[in-house]
């Protein structure tokens, strides 16, 4: 298969060194990344954010034991003012299931929702908060941790975050572009210096020659035998990673609903119609006045006729 369909994928894959007791992972996101990006025109370092931190949720997302999802949420400071605040992020979110389905937005403090260029993550997070989420769908458990902005890229935060939260030394290499999106991972399990003392500092040092173009484009296979040409690497299969926005009328009509026949038509009477944006999945759903009429038809809302 070539470089190019190839890197059109979006998948989650693990690996093991295993003469080293390390293991890793790699994300690539082609397809996924495309659809999430589609209709969005964030700047270049936003872009960037945004994509390193959809890998970082696939990373966690292909680790979770139970149904569920992740979700990474940077929330921007609110006391953030003038250019600051234009640079600043206001609010990203990248939501990723147990079945890596991905979705996820961002937007900034500038007029047009959009942050100017910044001088580095640190700086576009400010004094606002990134947050993990996890959610077992099967128990409705949450469980939330806050990830310290402890170091000037996406990479930096995560690594001291794993470090930390795993107990195991990780290093992380994130890449992402709109043309997409990839990750490489590395964790020094318990045994690995019984097995070799210098075995990690040699996996680190192999893997830092990796760049960005390797990360989005090149096979997988080919990457790590290039990477670890000396070490027993031992890859699993991949795991599908997918777009997790569907639209849903009806969910967005029950929404609707709930406001009243009359707010709607105050909106209708001044807008001529009613629009309602989901900006997870950045799509839209518009209303005319037939339409909202509908909603309140005893017969259409018993659901013999449900269409827009």
């Amino acid at each position: 298969m070539s470089t190019d369909l190839f890197s059109q994928a979006s998948y989650s894959r693990r690996f093991t060194l295993e003469n080293l007791d390390i293991r890793g992972q790699v994300v690539r996101l082609g397809d996924a990344w495309h659809t999430l990006m589609n209709g969005r025109d964030y700047p270049s370092d936003v872009t960037r954010y945004f994509g390193e931190l959809a890998c970082v949720a696939v990373f966690v997302g292909t680790g979770l034991k139970h149904p569920g999802r992740v979700t990474l949420q940077i929330q921007g400071a609110k006391t953030a003012e003038g250019v600051a605040a234009k640079r600043a992020a206001k609010l990203l979110v990248v939501d990723c299931t147990d079945t890596l389905g991905l979705r996820g937005m961002a937007s900034s403090g500038g007029a047009d929702g959009l942050a100017e260029s910044t001088g580095g993550f640190a700086e576009w997070v400010g004094g606002g908060t990134l947050a993990m989420t996890v959610t077992n769908s099967a128990s409705s458990q949450m469980y939330q941790s806050i990830v310290p902005i402890s170091g000037l890229s996406v990479a930096e935060c995560f690594e001291h975050y794993f470090d930390q939260s795993e107990q195991l030394p990780t290093h992380l290499w994130l890449a992402a572009t709109p043309e997409g999106a990839g990750a490489l991972m590395l964790q020094k399990l318990p045994n690995a210096d019984l097995r070799d003392p210098d075995g990690w500092a040699r996996a680190e040092m192999l893997a830092a020659s990796v760049n960005d173009a390797d990360l989005i484009s090149t096979p997988i296979d080919l990457l790590l035998r290039r990477l670890f040409a000396e070490e027993d690497v031992r890859l699993f299969e991949p795991k599908s990673v997918r777009s997790d926005c569907k639209r849903d009328e009806e969910k967005v009509k029950n929404v609707l609903r709930s406001l009243g026949r009359e707010e709607l038509e105050a909106t209708l009477a001044q807008f001529g119609e009613v629009i309602v944006k989901d900006d997870m999945c950045n799509q839209e759903y518009r209303f005319d006045p037939a339409a909202i009429a509908a909603l309140f038809d005893d017969s259409k809302i018993d659901g013999k006729d449900s269409k827009v």
